[in-house]
């Protein structure tokens, strides 16, 4: 798949998560917030879902309190050692390249529909516009992302070139941060993953006045004969959501990889930053360390057969 040829074959993924906890002690109640359901979004569609938790844990719907998720509550109240959560779902996706044209807006105009959008939703632009709890305003890293973001330029056009700035100039490690390092950390040292290379996107989208968007999920694990192995593919991924217009609505922005969201990506929730749909969080009552230990696998079933297809 290139970065410019629209995908004309709807994809059909099967995606295990598996997440287990190892504690250094039982522990004796844990309360936890499950966000591993993906959610409906434009150009993918749900088709089977399954979870299932050992060796104990009784599991209901919960409402999401923030951004775009689905949320399961998961309550152990028997003493346990160990706790694994494993998450199946089938999810068909037929998203096209984003293809920029003349008839785009500019970042100027998609700034001014931002604010004067009514839609207070939570897949409206208002809910992205300011920084949040994760991704504070930062004049450093707004100055850096400025140099792509002038109010006159093509909206879809200036968001690709960031992303790919952000993949070409800051290096994959995934030992160099974690899950709570600021963005201006990884910025100064150039350095980080996927969260984090999201999250310094959004500080400088956000500091443009552009509504932008943390998506959490995942890509494919196995690329497509004769195409580089997507970085990030061994977990879950992270990405940016820019909202370019109702015409247009939300584009994906991967910088991890200095691509757009097509084909390979599978969104599961979006939200202001990773504190509101991490995918497992919540509250562990006991003593001792614990352990986490996390496998993501996202495989092309086949083709969908023309009958499927729409």
């Amino acid at each position: 798949m290139s970065e410019d040829t629209p995908t004309l074959e709807p994809m059909r993924y099967d995606i295990r998560h598996v997440t287990r906890f190892d504690y250094g002690a039982h522990v004796k109640f844990a309360r936890c917030n499950l966000r591993l359901k993906p959610i409906d979004w434009p150009g993918q569609r749900l088709e089977s879902y399954t979870l299932e938790v050992e060796p104990v844990g009784r599991t209901a719907p919960a409402r999401a309190e923030a951004g775009l998720a689905n949320v399961t509550r998961l309550v152990v109240d028997e003493p346990v050692r160990m706790l694994t959560i494993e998450s199946r779902a089938h999810v068909i996706v037929d998203r096209l390249v984003p293809v920029p044209d003349s008839s785009d807006p500019t970042l100027g105009e998609v700034a001014a529909m931002a604010r004067a959008s009514r839609d207070l939703s939570p897949a409206g632009p208002a809910s992205y516009l300011f920084p949040s709890p994760l991704i504070p305003l930062d004049r450093d890293i707004a100055d850096w992302c400025a140099a792509d973001l002038h109010p006159d330029a093509p909206a879809l056009e200036a968001g690709i070139a960031l992303a790919r700035r952000i993949q070409q100039e800051f290096a994959f490690d995934a030992t160099a941060t974690l899950v709570d390092t600021p963005p201006r950390d990884a910025f100064h040292r150039r350095v980080g993953v996927c969260q984090d290379f999201a999250q310094i996107m959004l500080t400088g989208l956000r500091a443009a006045g552009l509504p932008a968007a943390y998506a959490s999920g995942y890509i494919r694990t196995i690329p497509p004969p004769g195409q580089p192995r997507l970085v990030g593919a061994d977990a879950t991924h992270a990405w940016v959501l820019l909202w370019c217009g109702p015409v247009r609505g939300w584009i994906g922005l991967d910088p991890t990889n200095g691509i757009w969201m097509a084909s390979d990506h599978i969104v599961v929730a979006v939200g202001r930053d990773y504190a509101e749909i991490a995918p497992v969080d919540g509250v562990v009552l006991g003593s001792g360390a614990q352990d986490m230990q996390v496998s993501v696998d996202v495989a092309p079933v086949v083709p969908l057969p023309l009958a499927e297809k729409g």
